[in-house]
């Protein structure tokens, strides 16, 4: 015969198990200083308006005072606003009707470190106020529920510069006030469902080394950038200089598509072709500038070796943001720009000696 437990065993787990729960942020969004909130009363006037979360997280209600919401989920505001409304002696317990929708989520600050090219500080979702229609007026009939794409965990990872190749993205940390939840992000690449979780303000998110270089997280995707900036160098042949190889060295570099390498770098720059006799054995180095200690590192290799015959990463290695790849002539080009220097720098000694000393 089957025998129950009494409930009063069950209690305990069930109240540890609802602390767990409670300590991981949820897929819902919460809300951050900025937030625009629109309550919903039926037959009232005076509570029932938009409100801001202002900076310090609260709403200011009249004669409420200040109600704390930032990083609740709008229903749980909802519930809270409606608590305060009836403790206030505002409405009866039981004739509240109030509803509290979201009209506009506003940009946040989050903090990204770890394995990340430009670790610190990301705004994200901003420009949400410019790209919307004011919500304010008399007309308040508007859509309500706005979707905030930019304010989710990838997107605050590619405002950081993405991650780099060496990033362990099966166990990112989402930090929250005293909360923490690790994150698999590997789906990002293969395909798999992800759990893009929404941040808030003061959020922290801890991107863990796997110590090791993946070659497969070179490339676009949600947690990495499209392309990168790196700085290019050809200056004589077989281009007379950087105009005409369409290379412009501006400040910040040219673009230069996320999994490029060195070879395609070389490519683009104008260093491989033109006359096999004078060009061939022109030279390419790659430099290299390491983020955290400041150590330049520097690949040379010739340009027909690297085109034709690399097989491996240390030979043909993949570009990261700021690179630099520049190019060198073959001896026999400079063989032939020291004569042509001579004869330039003796034709004109040669006029000067006939003027100084005529027959």
């Amino acid at each position: 015969m089957l025998k129950l437990c009494p409930q009063w065993v069950f209690y305990p787990l069930l109240s540890a198990l609802s602390v767990f729960a409670s300590a991981l942020p949820s897929n819902a969004l919460p809300l951050s200083p900025g937030d625009q909130l629109e309550v919903s009363i039926p037959n009232e006037r005076y509570f029932a308006r938009i409100y801001e979360v202002n900076q310090e997280g609260n709403l200011e209600v009249p004669y409420l005072g200040a109600i704390p919401v930032a990083g609740l989920e709008p229903l749980e505001a909802e519930q809270r606003l409606s608590k305060a409304l009836i403790t206030g002696g505002y409405f009866p317990p039981n004739a509240l009707k109030l509803t509290l929708q979201v009209v506009l989520w506003a940009p946040v600050q989050v903090g990204i470190s770890g394995e990340v090219f430009a670790p610190g500080r990301v705004t994200i979702n901003e420009g949400a106020e410019e790209d919307r229609p004011s919500i304010f007026g008399t007309d308040t009939q508007f859509i309500v529920g706005d979707n905030p794409p930019l304010r989710t965990l990838t997107r605050a990872i590619r405002a950081a510069g993405g991650v780099t190749p060496t990033a362990d993205i099966s166990k990112v940390r989402v930090l929250r006030a005293n909360r923490e939840k690790v994150i698999d992000l590997t789906g990002v690449f293969t395909g798999e469902a992800v759990e893009n979780i929404p941040l808030v303000a003061g959020d922290q998110v801890i991107i863990p080394t796997a110590d090791r270089f993946q070659a497969d997280l070179v490339r676009p995707s949600d947690i990495t950038l499209p392309g990168i900036k790196i700085f290019v160098s050809n200056l004589t042949i077989p281009a007379g200089n950087n105009a005409l190889s369409s290379i412009g060295n501006e400040q910040e570099g040219i673009n230069f598509p996320y999994g490029g390498r060195f070879s395609q770098a070389v490519v683009a720059t104008n260093c491989v072709g033109g006359a096999k006799a004078t060009n061939a054995n022109r030279k390419a180095v790659l430099v290299r500038v390491n983020r955290i200690t400041g150590k330049t590192t520097h690949l040379e290799r010739p340009v027909e070796e690297l085109i034709r015959n690399s097989t491996t990463d240390a030979e043909n290695p993949l570009l990261m943001p700021r690179d630099a790849v520049a190019c060198y002539d073959s001896r026999l080009t400079n063989t032939r720009d020291v004569f042509r220097s001579i004869s330039e720098f003796f034709g004109p000694a040669r006029v000067l000696f006939d003027v100084l000393f005529p027959n």
